[in-house]
């Protein structure tokens, strides 16, 4: 009984330790996934879901650079500067700032070119999982011929300081694109 208790033990505090030392937050596509999609929507929901992963979870902004950086890039939160490479600009910095972020995909829609995530970002490490903390985001972005074309975003900002850090940096328009 002793022996089984230690290896349950010791079995525990290795998946606790690899789970801290790979603490990355992944998209779940196949979870998500809908069984309705048509082989081009979940062609759109990987596209989009590489994409997401490696900019927003892994921060691989050389990645996402490589395979990404499309100057048909559309950005329309005004807050954000066009392109690709704008976006990934504001994030290099951004995650200097706020190195824990991570943007947990809650919901996956298809509709066509039309990809759209509900997710959970968070900034830090602590505060994921806790819906009183963060921003709630809905990312809608058009696909046209297997490139990403246009993003659009709805943000919620959760908690005291995330609306004061909207408040904040919402002011300053980085784009002639328009919301629509």
């Amino acid at each position: 009984m002793f022996k089984a208790i230690t290896s349950f033990i010791l079995l525990l505090m290795t998946t606790t330790v690899y789970a801290q030392a790979t603490d990355k937050l992944v998209v779940d596509l196949d979870g998500l996934k809908k069984p309705s999609w048509s082989e081009q929507e979940l062609k759109n929901a990987e596209l989009i879901t590489d994409f997401v992963q490696h900019l927003m979870n892994d921060h691989d902004f050389e990645y996402v650079l490589k395979y990404y950086n499309d100057s048909a890039y559309v950005q329309h939160n005004r807050n954000l500067p066009d392109k690709v490479t704008g976006l990934v600009g504001f994030l290099q910095e951004f995650v200097e700032e706020y190195p824990d972020y991570t943007y947990d995909v809650k919901h996956i829609f298809v509709d066509g070119d039309y990809v759209i995530f509900h997710s959970h970002a968070t900034l830090n490490k602590e505060d994921r999982g806790n819906d009183q903390k963060g921003m709630n985001i809905i990312d809608t972005w058009r696909i046209e011929d297997g490139r990403i074309v246009e993003h659009w975003d709805s943000i919620q900002a959760l908690d005291f300081s995330m609306r004061v850090y909207s408040l904040i940096s919402g002011g300053d328009i980085q784009n002639e694109n328009g919301v629509f």
